[in-house]
């Protein structure tokens, strides 16, 4: 944890919600971003290194970037409720964290699933400045069309090997929508080796 990074415990629906929020070094913030993590059966917590450059990319442009633990991960309380539960839980975080100003959202795996969803249920009363999706569980979740008023605001990412969701399953959910997917040739799901670029894609987003 670096001297910008900060540790909060918040109220959330089912009990307490573990985060951590990091800062630009002078503290100027021009928003929040909120950022979800992989799925919380299968070792997803806010200290995946995905998630961690999606921080630090976004800290790198200004905002403050707020992880944290969904239901049952880590010291948050509750169990895990297929996507329901942890939207509430992001909810709870926005309204904290970020209950006015500019929001951004960002989400990785199965947090994209819930990102998708927190989007939905915001929009438009609190439609975000940037929306981020890397690896987006569309194989495995339900997951929520972008409103088209969005498209220009938000990047979705994926890697051409994605051996845990499908690219082609990414490409089904985006299509009907003429939401654009950036494909990032030979990554797989978890950006081994690339996070470099993951973080330089999403730092050009959201300078864009």
């Amino acid at each position: 944890m670096n001297a910008a990074t900060q540790a909060v415990t918040l109220p959330g629906p089912a009990g307490q919600i573990e985060a951590l929020l990091d800062t630009p070094v002078d503290g100027q913030a021009r928003g929040t971003a909120v950022i979800a993590h992989p799925h919380p059966l299968f070792g997803g917590t806010m200290q995946n290194k995905v998630v961690q450059t999606l921080a630090r990319a976004f800290v790198q442009c200004g905002w403050q970037a707020v992880r944290f633990n969904f239901r049952g991960v880590g010291t948050s309380a509750g169990t895990y409720d297929e996507g329901r539960g942890e939207a509430q839980d992001m909810l709870a975080v926005i309204e904290r964290l970020a209950p006015q100003g500019p929001l951004a959202l960002a989400g990785f795996s199965f947090g994209a699933f819930v990102t998708s969803q927190v989007c939905q249920t915001l929009n438009p009363l609190r439609s975000p400045e940037k929306l981020v999706l890397v690896g987006t569980a569309a194989s495995r979740f339900s997951v929520a069309p972008i409103a088209p008023e969005l498209h220009d605001k938000t990047l979705v990412l994926h890697g051409e090997q994605d051996d845990t969701v499908a690219l082609s399953s990414v490409m089904d959910w985006a299509r009907p929508q003429s939401l654009p997917v950036v494909v990032i040739p030979g990554v797989e799901h978890f950006f081994h080796g690339q996070l470099p670029l993951l973080k330089s894609l999403v730092a050009r987003h959201l300078a864009a």
